[in-house]
């Protein structure tokens, strides 16, 4: 049968109740279907897990009532672990997942349910400690959802699809927006009736502001019930916690209101030092997993000669990538990012008296979307000999171009606060977690961006970041890098790793607690104190 006539005797079969999971049973005798979607790591952890889970959560107190959502295997595999968790402190916690294997490709009903019936059944052996919820179970009501909720809706099945097709202009009508927007309104609408049914005192949501993650996060702020995200960075046994707000615009205040009048240590200081001068060598560093460079630095004269550049005033205009889930939503007086670029472009080409140098972010290597390359040659195909454009696979080290400058102009990559801390002057034109901190100038319309450009190029040095300025831009840095980011001890990427280092009775010792209690108090809505922190 051709697989467009199976995909549609599957979506028929998939609306009669208990055939899929009758097949999967008989047929597949409780084994996981052939695809993306397994829990084996979590299946194969799940004894042991419970054991101890139980023997915890006899002698704890009584605590909140937790409800947690995931969806996508890894983000199951993860919440489950993290749920447990929360279940053996004695917290009532209820897990609510939808099975999907992947966010931007259609499956029929039928090969759903029988992924739910797989997850439930591996689930199940949590039962005595979660109340597991699996939502395609769940009979919502279909009635006109309140406008606020759609409107919720809209936003991020756009957000989807940007950091799907990786371009911030979409169709709201395209394949992939009409795929999310149905799945959306599903867990929308599902997620309404579990959390009006039996209210938590706190939902816990990974990530916050995608897929049906980002959906069930704002129908519980909708409901206005206490909601925590969170998400990992670069570094091992570390996390980054949100409460009541996606975890992903890293929104910083609290933190820095509360540390920046601290002293800064000259051993905080050798720290933050010896991270970056591996971000600029390209080496890893300590519990750091990703390079930033290709390679180390070759000092500024010699990429001043490979670019070509002579004395005139040099700009680094470094971007993003399009789409990253750091970008969604940051537009301050610009449309998008791109838009951003290319108003910026079409001033620099009436400025031959300095020279524009456009940094593509590298990670671009590796995407698949709207390139900022060709952002740059729609506006101008054959550029102007002061402008130059480094596309994301050049070998070329960020910081040397860093090193010869004399602005800086940024949308959201953390390179801007990097600029800052060699005293460069910034031009941030996006919302980041470091705009205004007082080390960076932050406007808000083009008309001031680009009268702001103007002044500082009419004398760049006189533009230079005071001491003070710089001192603060590194004291930001390491509070950013080392307290932003939370102690947790199992790390998304290599969770079953970091469990078999980090058991649950290990985490849950006088000493695991002193190292990670405080995290998972935060976890539950305990107001994080940026104060008195310790890890």
């Amino acid at each position: 049968m051709p697989v467009k006539g199976k995909e549609s005797v599957k979506n028929l079969l998939g609306q009669v109740p208990f055939t899929a999971e009758l097949y999967w049973l008989v047929r597949q005798r409780g084994k996981p279907i052939k695809s993306r979607f397994s829990l084996k790591g979590l299946e194969n952890a799940l004894p042991e897990l419970v054991q101890e889970g139980q023997s915890f959560k006899e002698k704890a107190e009584p605590g909140k009532k937790v409800f947690i959502f995931a969806s996508l295997h890894y983000w199951i595999e993860h919440a489950a672990l993290l749920g447990i968790m929360l279940s053996a402190q004695g917290h009532d916690v209820s897990f609510g997942y939808l099975p999907y294997a992947d966010w931007q490709k259609p499956i029929n009903r039928f090969d759903l349910r029988r992924q739910n019936a797989y997850a439930r059944k591996v689930l199940g052996q949590a039962d005595d400690l979660m109340k597991i919820i699996p939502f395609l179970n769940v009979r919502a009501s279909y009635k006109a959802l309140p406008e606020k909720v759609q409107e919720l809706i809209t936003q991020v099945s756009i957000y989807d699809s940007q950091y799907t097709l990786q371009n911030e202009v979409v169709d709201l009508e395209c394949e992939i927006c009409q795929l999310r927007l149905k799945r959306n309104e599903e867990a929308a609408r599902i997620a309404l009736a579990v959390l009006k049914e039996n209210r938590p005192d706190v939902v816990i949501v990974p990530n916050g502001t995608i897929q049906e993650l980002g959906v069930v996060y704002r129908v519980a702020r909708f409901l206005e019930i206490p909601t925590v995200t969170y998400e990992f960075g670069d570094q091992r046994e570390r996390i980054w916690v949100g409460q009541n707000t996606e975890i992903m615009r890293q929104e910083t205040d609290a933190m820095w209101e509360a540390r920046k009048d601290i002293p800064f240590s000259n051993k905080q200081m050798k720290k933050i030092k010896d991270m970056f001068d591996a971000r600029q060598q390209g080496n890893l560093w300590k519990n750091f997993s990703r390079l930033w460079q290709d390679g180390p630095t070759k000092g500024k004269q010699e990429v001043r000669e490979k670019l070509g550049l002579d004395d005139r005033p040099v700009i680094l205009l470094a971007t993003n990538v399009l789409g990253d889930s750091l970008t969604l939503g940051r537009e301050v007086f610009s449309q998008s990012m791109a838009s951003w670029i290319s108003r910026t472009v079409q001033y620099f080409i009436g400025r031959p008296d300095v020279q524009l140098v456009i940094r593509v972010h590298p990670g671009e290597a590796l995407t698949h979307g709207q390139s900022m390359v060709d952002v740059v040659h729609s506006v101008m195909p054959q550029l102007p000999e002061h402008i130059h454009l480094i596309a994301p696979d050049e070998k070329v080290n960020t910081y040397d171009l860093i090193d010869l400058s004399d602005l800086g102009l940024v949308y959201t990559t953390t390179v801007g606060l990097e600029m800052a801390m060699t005293g460069l002057p910034v031009i941030v034109s996006g919302q980041t977690h470091y705009r205004n901190r007082g080390f960076t100038h932050d406007p808000d319309s083009w008309v001031r961006y680009f009268k702001l450009i103007g002044k500082i190029l009419e004398d760049p040095q006189a533009f230079r970041l005071s001491q003070e300025q710089v001192e603060k831009s590194w004291q930001y840095a390491y509070r950013f890098f080392f307290e932003f980011p939370r102690p947790f001890p199992w790390h998304l990427v290599r969770v079953w790793n970091d469990y078999e280092e980090h058991k649950l009775s290990d985490v849950l010792s006088t000493k695991g607690l002193e190292t990670y209690g405080k995290t998972f108090q935060y976890l539950i809505g305990e107001k994080i104190d940026w104060e008195n922190l310790s890890d």
